[in-house]
């Protein structure tokens, strides 16, 4: 991620971003409903019927009007970030405005009663006689198949939206604003969520001791990479993608290419992952729905990836189980996801101080050259914060709340969860812009591919399933009320 005047990053953006969204959220507690004009999306057959504000107290915008209020606002908020990492502030607003319209179309498109109605009591209440049961988020699937399409066919509207797109600011952003909504419903249930969050950590802790060291022995031994190529690619594969492949790239000092090929392949495979991983688990986990939740997390890489493929995963297995009459709480396959990735996330900053210390002291030794301690917090991700902060705020006030306080908090975190879902569909399209298979390919990246399809199809998603099982197996999310 590049660093800008006085150390803002996209990184720090997303926390106040999502922070500043979660605070607005809280005028509901005080009887002030600062963000109900923002727009939500309904299955529909009619078209006309699609749209509509958050809040009863602003019907009289009607659901055109939200969807412009919303796209301002965010315009307007976004724009000022753009400003603040030194962005041409005009061609930003301009790629924004095409990524936010074509990613909220591709919404509403999947929000159409065939492609989303789950259960069939919804299919006669509509009056329709087949479904694809993907729920109103098979838009993500539609956002991600048009953003392919415009980064491979249409390589010169990809590149004037360029500025704009910028899928890790959305995700992250995202992520800070989900630790409100995931802390809502660890609230209900607080005994069941303490004991997710410490079978994702004994999770992840074996997917760094066995995925780093081998696909490193792989590259190097099986395939001849040089250090310099076989760590990054390493990380890459095995830990989180994009923000590992730089940070370990930067830890050992290698040529600026290295960690950008390799994060490269991370967002293509990620798309594949994306279009297979989250039908593969509706189709053999939908009775572990726990389990599939961590094989997101555990298998996809880049945050994006991950959360939106635990977001996907969530909708389809909910779909099937509500189809045989089992009604799951939302949120908690799709909270096992982040958890597991935000975990994956925290041990970046430490695995590269690691890397940074044994390439100084045993690799590429030189007179007076360390790594610092100091790196550790430069290379950890800090949206992390934020959602640290967004959970543990709502998690606080809602264990033992009144139900009347309850349903405040509840009515405050669907404002702000609204937000995340736009920043979840953009990131889904900006995913699909970026990947240029043509470019990739140009640029020699095949023999790295290689790698990376070996080790992922391999033993990765593999690994990651067997201890999804190991932790997850027989933990069903609690029932909605």
């Amino acid at each position: 991620m590049e660093q800008r005047a006085g150390g803002l990053t996209e990184d720090w953006l997303s926390v106040w971003i999502g922070l500043a969204v979660f605070v607005l959220a809280f005028g509901v507690l005080a009887g002030f409903d600062v963000l109900g004009w923002v727009v939500t999306t309904a299955v529909w057959t009619d078209a006309s019927k699609a749209l509509a504000p958050l809040s009863k107290s602003y019907a009289r915008i009607g659901g055109i009007g939200a969807l412009v209020a919303t796209y301002v606002a965010l315009v307007v908020v976004l724009g000022a970030g753009a400003a603040a990492l030194g962005a041409n502030v005009k061609r930003f607003a301009l790629g924004f405005t095409a990524v936010f319209w074509i990613s909220y179309l591709c919404w509403i498109a999947g929000s159409w009663a065939n492609f989303a109605v789950t259960t069939p009591a919804e299919m006669q209440k509509f009056g329709i006689g087949w479904s694809l049961k993907l729920t109103n988020e098979g838009g993500f699937i539609i956002a991600l198949l048009v953003g392919l399409a415009i980064g491979n066919f249409l390589p010169g509207f990809a590149a004037w939206m360029k500025e704009a797109v910028r899928p890790e600011w959305y995700i992250k952003t995202a992520i800070v604003i989900l630790g409100g909504f995931l802390g809502l419903i660890a609230a209900e249930k607080l005994s069941l969520a303490t004991s997710l969050m410490f079978r994702g950590l004994a999770a992840i802790i074996e997917a760094y001791l066995i995925y780093w060291a081998v696909v490193y022995f792989v590259a190097r031994k099986w395939f001849g990479f040089s250090r310099e190529w076989a760590a990054p690619l390493a990380s890459g594969i095995s830990i989180c993608g994009v923000s590992a492949a730089i940070a370990t790239g930067s830890a050992i000092r290698a040529r600026p290419v290295v960690p950008i090929m390799v994060a490269s392949l991370v967002v293509i495979f990620a798309v594949v992952e994306l279009l297979i991983l989250p039908f593969a688990a509706r189709a053999f986990l939908a009775h572990e729905p726990m389990v599939a939740g961590a094989w997101m997390g555990l298998a996809v890489k880049t945050d994006g990836a991950a959360v939106a493929s635990g977001g996907i995963t969530e909708a389809l297995i909910l779909s099937a189980a509500a189809a045989e009459g089992v009604n799951y709480a939302k949120g908690w396959i799709l909270g096992t996801t982040t958890t597991v990735k935000i975990f994956i996330d925290i041990f970046i900053g430490i695995w590269a101080f690691i890397l940074a210390w044994i390439w100084t002291t045993r690799i590429e030794v030189r007179e007076g050259d360390r790594a610092r301690v100091g790196e550790i917090w430069l290379r950890f991700p800090k949206f992390i914060l934020g959602y640290l902060v967004t959970f543990a705020i709502i998690l606080v006030l809602g264990v033992g709340a009144e139900p009347q306080f309850f349903a405040k908090l509840r009515a405050a975190m669907s404002e702000a969860n609204s937000f995340r879902g736009i920043f979840f569909v953009m990131t889904f399209f900006t995913i699909g812009v970026m990947t240029d298979f043509r470019r990739l390919w140009e640029e020699g990246i095949g023999r790295l591919a290689a790698v990376y399809l070996l080790c992922l199809f391999g033993f990765v998603i593999w690994v990651g399933l067997a201890i999804s099982f190991l932790f997850f197996a027989g933990v069903k999310p609690p029932l909605a009320s």
